[in-house]
């Protein structure tokens, strides 16, 4: 049976992620494991990369938990997911606490720097952003098929990825500027926003990645 491991290291919203990756699989014959061990990501066929809290905590429990190098070795070798902080540990480095990560796609974790700035309803931007956006697919992608462009997800967070490289940056949303919301290389697909919190296109993301063939 083919399986995918939601990778557990101590850091993210674990139970909601696999309860939705346990949703897109059904009738698939794909098994979701909540994986509390490396071999269990070594073992499985894709791998989702969740994440929550500081990128220091994260990338500390990552390396305590004896995931990184399993980690390291699933990006180089199967279809991965990162979401949230799991997205922004893809990267080579986060203002975060200013923090080395995983260096799989080029660029900065950045904070959002909205100081001064208003909506257009006249309320100033708060940090994080909490709530829903539009994606705008500015990249073709397997992982994207049968979700419209435009689409709104739920996003939390105080910072975003800049990929060095724009063809690495495959959706944009807008929070007082333009910034990638979705990030793609080879076998890697990641957002910045929840799928598991972002109703049925959100489910459409995590099936489309179980059936991904890079």
């Amino acid at each position: 049976m083919k399986t995918v491991a939601v990778v557990d290291y101590g850091m993210g919203n674990l139970r909601s992620v696999t309860q939705a990756v346990v949703h897109a699989a059904q009738g698939s014959g794909i098994e979701v494991v909540w994986a509390r061990t490396p071999q269990e990501v070594l073992a499985a066929e894709r791998v989702v990369l969740p994440g929550q809290g500081g990128m220091r905590d994260c990338m500390r429990e990552l390396h305590d938990s004896g995931m990184y190098a399993a980690v390291l070795h699933a990006a180089a070798n199967k279809p991965l997911m990162g979401v949230c902080v799991g997205m922004q540990m893809l990267l080579s480095h986060s203002e975060e606490q200013d923090v080395q990560c995983l260096g799989l796609i080029p660029g900065e974790v950045r904070k959002f720097d909205l100081a001064g700035q208003t909506q257009a309803d006249g309320s100033r931007y708060k940090v994080p952003q909490m709530g829903w956006n539009q994606v705008l697919q500015s990249q073709p992608h397997p992982v994207w098929e049968g979700v419209p462009d435009g689409s709104f997800f739920y996003f939390v967070h105080s910072f975003y990825a800049q990929p060095s490289d724009k063809r690495h940056s495959v959706g944009e949303a807008d929070y007082g500027a333009r910034f990638t919301a979705a990030i793609a290389r080879d076998n890697i697909f990641a957002t910045q926003f929840h799928p598991e919190k972002s109703a049925a296109h959100g489910l459409a993301l995590y099936k489309n990645f179980l059936h991904w063939e890079i």
